[in-house]
Formats: C-alpha cells, sequence, structure tokens
C-alpha cells in the first residue's frame, strides 16, 4: 500500500501549522475532532455525578468515584491534545484565506475559557455571578460563528492576501 499525500496525512493535518488546506479538508478534520469530543463528553456526562458524593453517605473509596476522576485526567489531556490540533488544522485554512494563522487559536482559547467559566461558577457562586458565564457563551458563540464564516464557506480572498 502506498502512504496518503502528505497534505492529507494526520502528521500534517494535526501536528504541525505549516502549509495551506481548502475548504473540504478543514471541514474533514473539524467534524472529526468535533465527534470526537462528543464522544468523550458524553462519557463524561455520564461519569461526573459519581464525582460528586457526601463523604458522610459513601465509603471513603467508591470505585466509581475513582474512575470518574481517573477519566476526568484522561479527558482533560485529549480536550488540550484535541485543542492543539484544531489550532493546527485551522492554522493552514487561516494562511490560505490569507489571515494571520495566529487566529486559528482563538476558538480553542474561547472554548477553553467558556468550560472553565462553566466548571468554576458554581463552585464559587458567591463571587463570580453567572453573568459571567454568559458573557463567556456570548464571546464562544460570536468566535465560532466568525471561525465559521471564514474558513468554512468559499469567498475570494480578501484584497492584499498572501
Amino acid at each position: 500500500m502506498s502512504e496518503p499525500a502528505p497534505e492529507t496525512g494526520f502528521r500534517f493535518l494535526f501536528r504541525q501549522d505549516q502549509g495551506r488546506i481548502d475548504i473540504g479538508t478543514w471541514w474533514k478534520g473539524t467534524a472529526g475532532l468535533a465527534a470526537m469530543l462528543a464522544l468523550l463528553t458524553g462519557v463524561w456526562l455520564y461519569l461526573s455525578p459519581s464525582a460528586h458524593r457526601d463523604l458522610g453517605s459513601t465509603p471513603f473509596l467508591a470505585w466509581w468515584t475513582l474512575a470518574a476522576y481517573v477519566y476526568l485526567l484522561f479527558y482533560a489531556f485529549v480536550v488540550l491534545l484535541i485543542a492543539v490540533c484544531y489550532t493546527n488544522l485551522s492554522a493552514k485554512r487561516w494562511r490560505d484565506r490569507g489571515r494571520p494563522a495566529a487566529f486559528a487559536g482563538l476558538l480553542p482559547l474561547a472554548a477553553l475559557v467558556g468550560g472553565a467559566a462553566h466548571w468554576l461558577q458554581p463552585r464559587v457562586a458567591e463571587f463570580i455571578s453567572s453573568w459571567y458565564v454568559l458573557a463567556a457563551d456570548l464571546l464562544l458563540s460570536g468566535v465560532v460563528v466568525w471561525t465559521v464564516v471564514e474558513l468554512g464557506f468559499d469567498r475570494p480572498r480578501p484584497k492584499g492576501g498572501a
């Protein structure tokens, strides 16, 4: 068997930010990463109730709680890897559009800040209002829409673009 072309291989798409890709490649790569993230998030949503427990009503070593926290470590690591892969994938598309490749980091950053706000606010509700979570969600929504409009549709490149 022959190896895939370097322009479509895993290493080129997700492990380096050099190069350019077309719309179809960006959509396929983004859909794959989103599907993986959705699946892993679904598992976490299933396990997360086990992470909340009261020592007065449960034994000190509850196996489901241990499993939930082990999965949480795995999940956090994979979420960061998906963010890096998405950044590398999108940097190529931003470069193809004639825009700075650094824009590729905005969506993962906004998503991680939004996720952190959702996680932190219930734990420190007396210090952080739910309005901060809403603001983070609005920021994330705006970045998602802007990114999809810029990268996901075939429009002419801006004047002066590379």
